[in-house]
């Protein structure tokens, strides 16, 4: 027996419809970064753009080097619910951890309907597995909403990426990540996502089994939808169970799209989170 549900889901992942004047913020998104990369280019920065990981047109990175050897390599990946966005949006958000000597790997990736989240999550495994080739040294994964799921999903047993590359990750940060996909099947976004039980349960961190005790951080704002607090404080209860050591940060009032905006600057609290001192215990 299937159980009806109790919440209006569709409003819970709302995130635009909470926010005043939401619905600019992607052009804005895009300007500013283009503006960013220009900026770099004119300032004798290197910047590496569309870099091949697959035969997809959109399976393609960039690297944002910092000044002299990287001290690793910085993995962002982008939000959207896999069905919006690509990683020209989200250049500028790079400098943080540029400025403090890791090289940015920015990719984007196939979007839904083509691909099912699970083809999304092997293609993520690709592009961290082919930035780890071309930089040495420490790998710290970040990821924003639909990018929380997937960066976490590197750090489950059945994470596409190899031993020799897992070993590399010192750090995750997943900022207002999606760990329990299935209350998305109630929603009207499903319609593009095509999320079956199955699928949501081997795609949900939640509930799986992480493949060693690397350090996490879930970060999340707190004027974000209810949801997204939720999700952050799931993983971080159901991990720490597992012992992997694991935080939850909840960020003042930031809301979905503003708890972002610190990793532009190196000396950031979210920016120290992403590729700063590994956290060493749990909540």
């Amino acid at each position: 027996m299937s159980l009806s549900p109790l919440c209006d889901w569709d409003d819970a992942f709302a995130n635009m419809k909470h926010v005043k004047n939401s619905a600019e913020l992607p052009d804005f998104w895009a300007a500013r970064a283009a503006g960013y990369r220009a900026d770099l280019t004119r300032s004798g920065h290197r910047l590496d753009l569309d870099i091949a990981y697959g035969s997809h047109p959109r399976e393609k990175f960039d690297i944002v080097w910092p000044d002299g050897t990287p001290k690793g390599l910085a993995v962002f990946i982008h939000g959207g619910y896999w069905m919006r966005l690509e990683k020209a949006h989200w250049t500028d958000f790079a400098e943080g951890a540029r400025a403090k000597g890791w090289a940015v790997c920015v990719p984007s990736y196939t979007l839904a309907p083509e691909a099912r989240i699970h083809e999304i999550t092997a293609q993520i495994g690709q592009a961290i597995s082919t930035a780890a080739g071309l930089v040495d040294g420490p790998i710290r994964l970040s990821g924003h909403s639909a990018g929380g799921h997937l960066v976490t999903r590197m750090l489950c047993s059945d994470s596409p990426l190899s031993g020799s590359v897992s070993m590399r990750i010192a750090h995750t940060l997943s900022i207002s990540g999606l760990h329990d996909l299935r209350p998305l099947m109630h929603t009207g976004m499903n319609r593009t996502l095509n999320l079956d039980l199955e699928e949501a349960r081997a795609e949900s961190a939640v509930l799986a089994q992480p493949a060693a005790a690397a350090p996490l951080t879930c970060w999340v704002g707190g004027g974000e939808r209810p949801e997204f607090i939720r999700q952050a404080r799931l993983l971080s209860d159901m991990w720490t169970g597992l012992d992997v050591p694991v935080r939850c940060e909840i960020d003042g009032n930031h809301n979905h799209f503003t708890i972002l905006e610190g990793l532009k600057q190196p000396g950031s609290p979210i920016t120290t989170a992403f590729v700063g001192p590994v956290p060493q215990e749990g909540p």
